[in-house]
């Protein structure tokens, strides 16, 4: 059993504190390890991103996987192998240390998180940038959607399914979703504004009972903090990005990191730059 790393923030504040910083800003508390927590409801007019990095041996495997399923894993950007810093999404962001947690993995196996994993780099290393439901959550908000684990202070709820992705050569295995209640009145909006957003994830997968996709209990995520789902609401699903790492996991790569759930790299893209 991994150890978690204890979330935290400056002086008591919290993630939604930060709404309405700038990217920069919060990438270099991170990288001062001065936020360790999650980041949904940080920097909310720009996109977030979830991390996977790989051998180079095994990076078309992964882009192809990338490419066959969009929905969870809309790709905004790709590195050279042993670059460290990225150059589209985040100006000279340094991947090993400015996401506030990462995971490693070894042969499938969760074998460590860390804050910063600049000792576990290498020269055959390949990043994968892929997009962040938690980029949507601001035009939710703006349009008047509630957005409950920023109410809560939590992290996302996230859940395992029986929705298989398609396979790319040694990657196989089923998305994760994130979930999220909606008001029954306000469910067209939300795939409306969700669904103007393909490159961070786009419309819901399901909307409802979640029996049907394999989800026997919300109480329960597999990732995240459970959150209240109140009368009235009905759990809406999103593909999601940390479906890379159930995939790790069913595959078995040799070696592999990612952000640990719900704490990604805060991106200087806009989010309304993400739209149609």
């Amino acid at each position: 059993m991994v150890d978690k790393i204890e979330d935290s923030y400056p002086d008591g504040t919290c993630a939604a504190d930060y709404a309405d910083s700038l990217p920069k800003e919060v990438r270099r508390l991170i990288r001062e390890e001065k936020i360790t927590g999650e980041t949904s409801g940080m920097c909310s007019e720009y996109a977030q991103a979830n991390l996977v990095v790989l051998p180079k041996e095994l990076a078309f495997d992964f882009l192809l996987f990338a490419t066959k399923n969009p929905k969870a894993c809309p790709i905004l950007e790709v590195t050279n192998a042993g670059d460290r810093y990225l150059s589209e999404i985040a100006d000279h962001a340094d991947i090993a240390k400015d996401i506030p947690q990462y995971c490693i993995y070894e042969n499938g196996e969760l074998t460590g998180r860390y804050t910063d994993v600049s000792s576990f780099w290498r020269e055959d290393l390949v990043s994968f940038l892929i997009g962040c439901s938690f980029s949507f959550e601001g035009e939710l908000l703006k349009a008047d959607i509630p957005v409950r684990q920023i109410e809560e202070h939590c992290n996302v709820p996230m859940y395992r399914t029986n929705i298989a992705c398609k396979s790319a050569g040694v990657f196989h295995g089923n998305m994760v979703v994130s979930m999220r209640p909606i008001p029954y009145a306000l469910v067209p909006k939300a795939v409306q504004v969700t669904g103007s957003m393909p490159k961070v994830h786009g419309a819901p997968v399901h909307i409802g009972d979640p029996k049907v996709i394999g989800i026997h209990d919300l109480a329960k995520p597999d990732f995240g903090d459970a959150v209240t789902i109140r009368e009235g609401e009905v759990p809406v699903f999103w593909p999601c990005g940390v479906t890379p790492q159930a995939v790790v996991m069913a595959s078995k790569p040799s070696f592999c990191i990612t952000h640990a759930p719900g704490h990604m790299l805060v991106t200087d893209v806009k989010n309304i730059n993400l739209k149609y």
